[in-house]
């Protein structure tokens, strides 16, 4: 017996495909000790609420993230694909004005990945900024003095002239996580790659345009128009927001976080300097 013409309320009949919006924007990583970025701790909840809608039909990341730590980037990657596979959901990602390093490495997460035309996707490789202000302390009559226990402890001090055994520990620890990364993007992108990989993992970035030429991305367009086109004008779209601390959402507090008024101006300028790399 049929028992579905019995009930009277189309949607319980027939309901409406699902689809979870999951937001990934910012800087990847512990910024400051109030400025947090994206990380697994901060994410695994959205994360774990998005793959559980009833009538999933998909979800949809939303990528907006120049980039920042390798070991969160993986971690973030590696459950969204763990849940995606225990569910069976497809995984769809949209680059939206950045998708770059880090924040390709999360895109990757998706079965599909589409961007702008004018987005900014790429950057597959690993970065290391620092300064050195040896002659600056030199010249201002400061002595340092620092003593560790391990001869290449002080490696890397920005306060010390550069030695060339440190920058090599460096770009050896920096080619083991490049190549990482490309395994990566290897076995999610596999033969969809139409680029020379010298040029895909030489850390060039490109247009969200030329990205689809080089096999980084499937296709051009923005998430509520693919996913329509896709499962149809009644999808239901289900943003995934994180939780507000239980104070603000007692007092209804809606404006900025007083406490981010005192976040370090050493944190902002970092996070500042991460997005203008693309422009931004």
């Amino acid at each position: 017996m049929n028992l579905r013409r019995f009930i009277p309320i189309e949607r319980f009949r027939d309901p409406p495909p699902v689809v979870a919006v999951l937001r990934l924007a910012g800087v990847i990583g512990r910024l400051g000790p109030l400025r947090a970025g994206l990380d697994l701790r901060g994410l695994e909840k959205q994360i774990e609420r998005a793959f559980s809608f009833r009538h999933l039909s998909a979800v949809a990341l939303a990528i907006n993230s120049p980039g920042g730590s390798a070991v969160q980037s993986a971690e973030i990657f590696r459950r969204i694909r763990a849940l995606a596979d225990e569910k069976e959901v497809p995984v769809i990602a949209f680059a939206e004005d950045v998708a770059a390093s880090g924040g390709y490495w999360l895109a990757l997460a998706g079965d599909e990945i589409y961007a702008d035309a004018a987005s900014i996707v790429g950057s597959i490789g690993v970065l290391f900024q620092s300064f050195g202000l040896s002659d600056a302390i030199s010249r201002l009559g400061i002595e340092r003095r620092v003593h560790t226990a391990g001869a290449r402890k002080g490696a890397l001090d920005a306060f010390q002239p550069e030695n060339a055994e440190d920058v090599a520990m460096l770009k050896s620890v920096q080619a083991d996580v490049h190549e990482a990364f490309k395994d990566v993007v290897r076995t999610r992108r596999g033969d969809r790659l139409k680029g020379e990989e010298k040029e895909l993992f030489s850390g060039a970035f490109w247009s969200g345009k030329r990205a689809v030429e080089l096999g980084l991305v499937d296709g051009l367009g923005d998430l509520r128009s693919v996913m329509r086109a896709r499962f149809g004008e009644r999808v239901r779209f289900k943003p995934v927001d994180g939780d507000r601390p239980w104070w603000r959402a007692r007092l209804g507090v809606t404006g900025p976080d007083p406490l981010a008024m005192g976040e370090g101006v050493i944190a902002a300028l970092e996070e500042r300097l991460i997005w203008s790399r693309y422009g931004l």
